[in-house]
């Protein structure tokens, strides 16, 4: 689908999803790249209006996005809500204190993330998003770095949650948000969308 497409007349639900890019460089890099339909304006309004939906009624007070994907709908979903945006980011990029949470990603690797300790009060009811949810461990990892802080935890949104051990585990105790319909939930398990058949660069 053309970056450029606009939304179908009928409405189609999640139709920004075909405009996702597989990848063509190879197993050092992630399967897909989602962040491609950013691009389009109307994609990403539809996009983040999506993933609002479960929590139209819940109070929030700030919206964190983990480092670095989630800055990007992290803050277009506080934009949209009128709350501020806090940034989950990886170790050594703050130069205010912070805390830390070390985790492993869904390469396997060990990693360290913060968080500046100027912003989180006990009881803050957070928004919590990311690009993406693949083992559920960069996630999980930004959930107890912020729950230790004292926040509240209101919910977790990400274009899409595969249904690994660690992504079961979040949507199983958090209100989660995705935009992927349960009729392509196995195409993202199985890491490729029949789109890419049809994907144009």
């Amino acid at each position: 689908m053309d970056v450029w497409a606009r939304a179908p007349a009928d409405g189609a639900p999640a139709w920004y999803v075909a405009l996702m890019a597989p990848n063509t460089k190879g197993p050092q890099f992630a399967w897909l790249d989602p962040s491609r339909l950013y691009c389009n304006s109307q994609a990403l309004s539809d996009c983040v209006n999506d993933l609002l939906g479960p929590f139209r009624h819940d109070a929030i007070d700030l919206v964190a996005g983990i480092d670095a994907m989630g800055f990007i709908l992290g803050a277009s979903i506080a934009s949209t809500l009128g709350k501020g945006f806090l940034a989950v980011r990886k170790a050594g990029h703050l130069c205010v204190s912070s805390q830390r949470q070390t985790y492993s990603d869904y390469t396997g690797r060990e990693k360290t993330m913060e968080v500046r300790d100027d912003v989180i009060k006990a009881g803050v009811r957070v928004l919590l998003v990311d690009q993406w949810v693949e083992t559920g461990g960069t996630m999980k990892a930004a959930i107890q770095l912020l729950e230790r802080m004292g926040a509240a935890i209101v919910g977790v949104a990400a274009v899409a949650m595969e249904n690994t051990e660690g992504g079961k585990w979040i949507q199983d105790n958090y209100k989660c948000s995705h935009c992927i319909p349960a009729e392509l939930q196995s195409q993202i398990d199985g890491k490729h969308l029949d789109s890419f058949k049809s994907f144009q660069k």
